[in-house]
């Protein structure tokens, strides 16, 4: 949690730096002013990041001896073999060029989409990997 503080704070000296410069050179205020605000956001981060380290103990990805096993074991279940998120990108690209191009075909990625959603979500209530 730490290292990842300092990283975001690291992000923040690199925005400020590059909104002032980017200031100076351009004298465009809409993108210094959005320059700013992300090196602001970035603080953000990283204040939180490093007060909430100061107040819970070192986690196994701050210590750089810590070993793989060291770490909660209880992630989630991610599946390594789907296929799902193809289908799922394929739709949103259909999607998009139906936005731009035909109606038509938007209505073809929504349909596409609902079928690869539906696939993805009852991927393990069929076939071998039944529970």
């Amino acid at each position: 949690m730490k290292e990842s503080g300092y990283i975001w704070g690291l992000g923040t000296i690199f925005f400020a730096i590059v909104s002032v410069v980017y200031g100076v050179w351009s004298k465009d205020w809409a993108g210094t002013t959005a320059l700013a605000f992300t090196g602001f956001m970035t603080a953000l981060v990283a204040f939180y990041s490093l007060y909430t380290a100061k107040r819970l103990d070192n986690r196994p990805e701050d210590d750089q001896l810590a070993g793989q096993d060291e770490a909660d074991p209880d992630y989630g279940f991610f599946s390594p073999h789907s296929w799902w998120p193809l289908p799922l990108g394929f739709s949103a690209m259909l999607i998009a060029l139906g936005l731009i191009f035909a109606t038509w075909l938007m209505l073809v990625g929504i349909i596409f989409l609902m079928l690869s959603t539906i696939g993805l979500v009852f991927e393990y209530y069929r076939r071998d990997f039944a529970h």
